[in-house]
């Protein structure tokens, strides 16, 4: 049974031995925390291709974004496959959101208060350094073979270009994505804009700490329909003394207690 506070008759919280999480990997999401930059996205206008999703979402973590956007037309072959929420593999720290239509995530950026930047050869595009990325902006790259639409044209702030001196006009989604969320992060870090306080909402923070320092307990919560607990500052869960009895109860016992 769990303990109970004669005083007040709650339950009192039990501290169990953190289980996969080190102080190494501790500090080192605490670290990744105080550089994320909320203020700061990029969105993929109906990229169709996997690999070059995953190297934006890849180069958003490494520069300290927390959410990508993506639009995701009806004709995209990565829609049934892109799960919204937090990106699979090795991007598992950055949250996808997907949308059916370009004007969600324009609505997003206006509520957030976004500068929208667009990649895109134009009378009125500038190089691509001339921008003011510590401002909060969110960064519209287009489609493969077709580009940005006019939709998204029409509700940039700026247009940039990459300067080209060769035969081509163009480089790859992914490569001109990088080399300006790479300008975006200099800007920033002469600002001083990371490290510091991190400026993630407590729930999202410990629903990290949860999720990738408790993996196990974490896929048994989602596996249970249980909350998540709380992850204390040396990493460890804290929970009351029932929770740690659901938790150690076999999936054919739970199920049976469920009926």
């Amino acid at each position: 049974m769990p303990a109970v506070d004669a005083a007040d008759g709650k339950m009192l919280l039990a501290i169990k031995p953190a289980i996969n999480m080190t102080p190494e990997r501790l500090a080192r999401i605490q670290t990744m925390f105080s550089n994320r930059q909320p203020d700061l996205t990029v969105c993929l206008e109906n990229v169709h291709k996997t690999h070059n999703l995953s190297a934006v979402v890849r180069t958003a973590d490494a520069v300290g974004i927390h959410d990508v956007h993506a639009i995701m037309h009806l004709d995209n072959p990565l829609k049934s496959g892109l799960r919204t929420g937090t990106a699979k593999g090795t991007q598992n720290w950055v949250n996808v959101h997907k949308h059916d239509e370009l004007s969600q995530a324009l609505a997003i950026f206006k509520r957030q208060g976004m500068q929208i930047v667009a990649t895109n050869l134009s009378d009125r595009a500038v190089n691509y350094t001339e921008i003011d990325y510590t401002k909060p902006t969110a960064l519209i790259l287009g489609q493969e073979k077709y580009g940005i639409s006019q939709q998204a044209l029409a509700a940039a702030d700026h247009h940039v270009v990459v300067p080209m001196l060769g035969m081509v006009q163009s480089l790859n989604v992914s490569v001109a994505g990088a080399l300006i969320l790479y300008q975006a992060q200099q800007q920033r870090l002469a600002a001083g804009m990371y490290g510091g306080e991190c400026k993630l909402p407590i729930a999202e923070q410990q629903r990290l700490l949860f999720e990738r320092g408790h993996p196990i307990f974490a896929e048994a919560c989602r596996r249970k329909g249980l909350p998540y607990p709380t992850v204390n500052q040396q990493g460890e869960i804290e929970a009351d003394e029932l929770w740690w009895q659901q938790m150690q109860m076999t999936d054919e016992a739970w199920q049976a207690n469920q009926a």
